[in-house]
């Protein structure tokens, strides 16, 4: 967990083992001064559930997130994205040259999993689907030379 050190706020918790809006309140307003920054790419990234769901656990943590690269092939899913969140993802994640993908510090994949799932065809890497997650590996590889 992100945290700056003195600042914990785990002896204040209510009734269901939770940290109490108080204490979080508390807490936030004492880190905000030295926030922590995440920079971070959405591929497969669809409509944006992941990237809200990463934006309030961040908000909850003290944390500034930047988005500084989204990716979904499918057109109707980037017109719904951009209305989201004012930016266009791009398209094919198989024709991103990965040097092009800014520096990051966390991956966010709305992976396809349909190839190994039991509700699907359950053919892994020999549907084209499974085999995304090469591209994933390759764009981690490249920022991280």
């Amino acid at each position: 967990m992100l945290q700056k050190e003195g600042s914990d706020i785990s002896g204040r918790r209510n009734g269901n083992g939770r940290c109490t809006k108080e204490s979080r309140d508390a807490y936030m307003e004492t880190n905000r001064a030295s926030q922590i920054k995440v920079r971070y790419i959405d591929l497969f990234c669809g409509i944006g559930g992941f990237r809200l769901a990463a934006q309030n656990a961040a908000k909850l943590l003290g944390v500034e997130p930047e988005c500084v690269f989204s990716s979904d092939i499918d057109t109707s899913c980037q017109d719904a994205y951009e209305a989201n969140f004012g930016e266009r993802p791009v398209g094919d994640i198989t024709k991103v040259n990965a040097e092009e993908v800014p520096t990051h510090d966390l991956l966010l994949a709305g992976f396809p999993c349909q190839p190994f799932s039991i509700i699907g065809n359950r053919k892994g890497f020999e549907d084209t689907r499974g085999t995304l997650f090469f591209d994933m590996n390759r764009i981690v590889r490249t920022s991280h030379n």
